[in-house]
C-alpha cells in the first residue's frame, strides 16, 4: 500500500485523535480550575423557562430534521406515508447524532426500514445521498453567508492554514452557486471521477437549503437560549461561532463532536462568559439536543422492534 492510500485510510482517524486528545486537555484543565460541583451548580441555575424554550426547540428541529427524508422521497417521486418517512428520518438522526458516523449508522437505520417497506437497493442509495447532500449543502449555503457577513478568527488551536473564516465563507457559497446553477442549467446528472451527482430540480433543491438553514439555526438557537442574555453577544454573532464549532466536530471524525465541539465553544466565548456558565450550558445542551432524542428514538425503536417480533409469532 502506497503512503498516499495510507494517509487517505488512516490520516482522517489520525487528526479526529489528535483533535479529540487535545479537547480533552482543555476541558479536563476548566474541569479541575472550577470543580465539577461549580459546573453542576451552574446548570442548575439556569432559569427553567430557558430551559423550557431549549427543549422545545429541540422538538421543533427534529421535525425540520425529518424533512430530510420527506424530500428525498418526494425526490424519487415515492409514494411512502408522510408518517413513515418522518418515523425513520427522526430515529436516524436521533441515534446517529450521539452515535456518530452518521453515514453508516443512518444509513443502517434507513435501509432497515426502506427495504422493508419496499423500496430497492438503488432507490435506498439515493434516499441515504440526497440526505447526506442536503445535509452539507444547507452547510454550505448557511456557513458561507455567514463568515461572509462576519468572518470569524480561527482559534490557533485547530491549526488551520487561515486566520479568518472569510475565505470558507467564499468557498462555501460558490459551491452552494455552483450546485444551484448545475440544478438549473441542466437535466443530467454530473459524473466527476468515481462520483455521480444526480440531477436535482431547482425547486427541491432550494427546499433542501431551506430545510437544512432551519436545522442548523434551531440547533445554535438551543444552545444560544441557554446563556443568560448579553448585549455584546445577538444570535447572529453567535450563529457563526456554532457553525465553526460544528465544522471542528465534524472534521475531528469525533462521535457527535463530543470535546472538540465544546471546546471551540468555550475557547472563544470565554471573554463574555465564565467558563463554568459555560461547561454548564453545554452540559444541559448535550442532554436537551443529544441525550434526550436518543433516548426516545432508541425506545421507540425498541417498541417497533418488539411489536415485529410479536407479529411474527402470531403468524408462526
Amino acid at each position: 500500500m502506497t503512503l498516499w492510500k495510507h494517509l487517505q485510510r488512516y490520516g482522517p482517524a489520525f487528526v479526529g485523535l489528535v483533535l479529540f486528545g487535545l479537547s480533552l486537555t482543555a476541558i479536563q484543565g476548566e474541569i479541575h480550575r472550577y470543580g465539577w460541583s461549580a459546573i453542576v451548580n451552574s446548570l442548575h441555575a439556569i432559569p427553567d423557562q430557558r430551559l423550557g424554550l431549549a427543549l422545545g426547540l429541540m422538538g421543533i428541529n427534529y421535525i425540520f430534521l425529518t424533512g430530510y427524508d420527506t424530500l428525498a422521497l418526494r425526490y424519487l417521486q415515492y409514494p411512502l406515508a408522510l408518517a413513515r418517512t418522518s418515523w425513520v428520518g427522526f430515529i436516524s438522526y436521533a441515534i446517529s447524532n450521539s452515535v456518530g458516523l452518521a453515514l453508516l449508522s443512518g444509513s443502517a437505520l434507513r435501509y432497515r426500514f426502506y427495504r422493508q417497506w419496499g423500496l430497492g437497493n438503488g432507490q435506498i442509495a439515493a434516499i441515504i445521498a440526497f440526505c447526506n447532500a442536503s445535509f452539507w449543502l444547507g452547510l454550505f449555503a448557511v456557513g458561507g453567508i455567514t463568515f461572509l457577513v462576519e468572518p470569524l478568527q480561527v482559534p490557533k488551536f485547530l491549526r488551520l492554514p487561515f486566520d479568518s473564516m472569510h475565505p470558507v465563507g467564499i468557498v462555501f457559497v460558490g459551491l452552494t452557486l455552483a450546485y444551484l446553477a448545475l440544478s438549473l442549467a441542466t437535466k443530467q446528472g454530473i459524473v466527476i471521477g468515481r462520483w455521480q451527482l444526480p440531477h436535482v430540480p431547482l425547486s427541491i433543491s432550494l427546499a433542501q437549503i431551506v430545510v437544512t438553514a432551519a436545522d442548523w439555526g434551531l440547533a445554535s438557537a438551543v444552545l444560544f437560549v441557554l446563556f443568560s442574555p448579553r448585549a455584546d453577544l445577538s444570535y447572529a454573532g453567535f450563529f457563526g461561532i456554532y457553525l465553526l464549532a460544528q465544522l471542528a466536530g465534524i472534521v475531528s471524525n469525533v462521535p457527535g463532536g463530543l470535546g472538540v465541539f465544546e471546546t471551540v465553544i468555550l475557547f472563544i466565548l470565554q471573554p463574555t462568559f465564565s467558563s463554568v456558565e459555560i461547561l454548564g450550558a453545554l452540559l444541559a445542551y448535550r442532554v436537551i439536543y443529544f441525550w434526550i432524542p436518543l433516548g426516545t428514538a432508541s425506545l421507540s425503536l425498541s417498541g417497533y422492534e418488539l411489536w415485529q417480533y410479536y407479529q411474527r409469532k402470531l403468524q408462526s
